[in-house]
């Protein structure tokens, strides 16, 4: 029986399996490394400059106030500071990835936690009514705002600028002008300013690196079982390696007894570390294994070829509003737990342009279809360590909004640049 192969289709099966050897061909640590290096020339700066600013902050401030700034307290303080700003920029990352923006989440978040104060002071309701109570009325505003962008078609600015305002003012008709709404109920002030207990720190933060751990490792077998491109095993293993220790130092620092007594004893990860991670974790999930979030990007990257290919772009445009609106209710909750209060301004003034500051500079870029959920963490962390660093400085106040505007247009600088060198090179 003869075996003969056209030339035409001889010479396509030798280019299949030429590409196809390429695809699975083992790297190494060279190769890799000069792969990445022409990722960045080519705009794939991902929260490579948020981690090295984040260093630098750290560098300088320890420089300037040595005796202060690395201390175990004024680090769970910097934690605490961090949760609010870091959890509101993690909802906005799913707004910025489709190109949208949601100019009314700053103000969602107080409005929610005036909600659930007035449901706890006010109504003696339980505090689980009153943080689902919260976090539903954070959903109803942003499908709202969703279903105006999505099916309306008036543009994100517009309508969320228009419930900036609005929301402001049911907020000031809640709590009345001027007026302050304690939060008093444990379990809610428990969120930022209580610490878990020390054995359960460590014990979640092994868990956390061994799951980290296992999740790469799996990750790996899996693209060299496909034949796709992975990273050497030596990188893999390194990247767990830095993980886990910068996991395991955090553990530690904040497991030291940081009290000013020695009277009492304060020590421990504060719990709403804890909840950060825990949406860290989720919105990581959502983003990067499920279809849903694969459809996100698609609309981000481009909304008619989304639609073309069957995916429901209106579902996906009123679905992030109602996730950015949803963390906005949580970022209010634990805000007020922090302040053991909710005041008519709560997520007003610079909430909002610190929360898409920190997604911005932490890699999620303004144009959509690029970001992650940890550009929240990694941008959150410098906002609240320019904060925490110039307060040690005595700095006034003026000087800290014109150098945080600065770091904002700087990363809003780099995001266009990065944006318009990945078009020259047709990425």
């Amino acid at each position: 029986m003869s075996t003969d192969i056209p030339e035409g289709k001889e010479t396509a099966l030798r280019l299949a399996d030429s590409d196809f050897a390429t695809d699975r061909r083992e790297h190494d640590v060279k190769s890799a490394v000069i792969d990445y290096w022409n990722r960045l020339k080519a705009g794939e700066l991902g929260a490579l400059p948020a981690i090295i600013g984040l260093a630098s902050l750290f560098v300088l401030f320890t420089i300037l106030r040595p005796e202060t700034f690395l201390s175990t307290g004024n680090i769970a303080n910097l934690a605490t500071q961090a949760l609010p700003i870091t959890i509101l920029a993690m909802g906005l990352v799913f707004v910025l990835l489709v190109g949208e923006i949601d100019l009314s989440a700053g103000v969602a978040s107080g409005l929610c936690a005036a909600l659930m104060a007035k449901l706890l002071v006010d109504v003696g309701q339980p505090w689980y009514v009153a943080v689902i109570s919260a976090i539903a009325a954070g959903i109803i505003i942003g499908a709202a705002i969703g279903w105006m962008v999505a099916i309306l078609r008036i543009p994100s600015f517009v309508v969320s600028l228009a419930f900036f305002l609005g929301l402001q003012g049911i907020t000031l008709w809640l709590i009345g002008e001027g007026g302050t709404v304690p939060v008093r109920d444990e379990v809610i002030v428990a969120i930022a300013s209580r610490n878990m207990p020390i054995w359960l720190g460590w014990a979640l933060a092994a868990v956390c690196a061994a799951g980290y751990t296992a999740t790469q490792l799996l990750r790996w077998r899996s693209q060299q079982s496909r034949h796709l491109y992975s990273k050497p095993i030596e990188l893999v293993l390194a990247q767990c390696a830095v993980v886990s220790a910068v996991l395991m130092g955090a553990t530690y620092v904040l497991s030291l007894d940081r009290a000013a007594s020695p009277l009492i004893e304060l020590a421990g990860i504060p719990w709403g570390v804890l909840l950060v991670g825990v949406l860290l974790i989720a919105c990581t999930f959502v983003l990067s294994r499920t279809a849903f979030g694969r459809h996100i990007y698609a609309v981000g990257g481009n909304a008619e070829a989304a639609r073309r290919a069957g995916i429901n772009v209106t579902r996906i445009r009123i679905s992030v509003f109602m996730i950015g609106s949803g963390m906005a209710a949580i970022s209010g909750i634990v805000a007020a737990s922090r302040l053991s209060s909710v005041a008519t301004n709560a997520g007003a003034g610079n909430t909002l342009l610190y929360a898409v500051g920190a997604a911005v500079i932490g890699g999620t870029s303004l144009f959509g279809g690029r970001g992650k959920a940890r550009d929240a963490v990694f941008g959150g962390l410098v906002i609240a360590t320019i904060e925490n660093g110039l307060g040690l400085l005595g700095t006034k106040a003026y000087l800290s909004f014109l150098i945080t505007g600065v770091v904002l247009l700087l990363a809003a600088s780099m995001d266009a640049l990065a944006r318009r060198r990945r078009s020259n090179v047709g990425r």
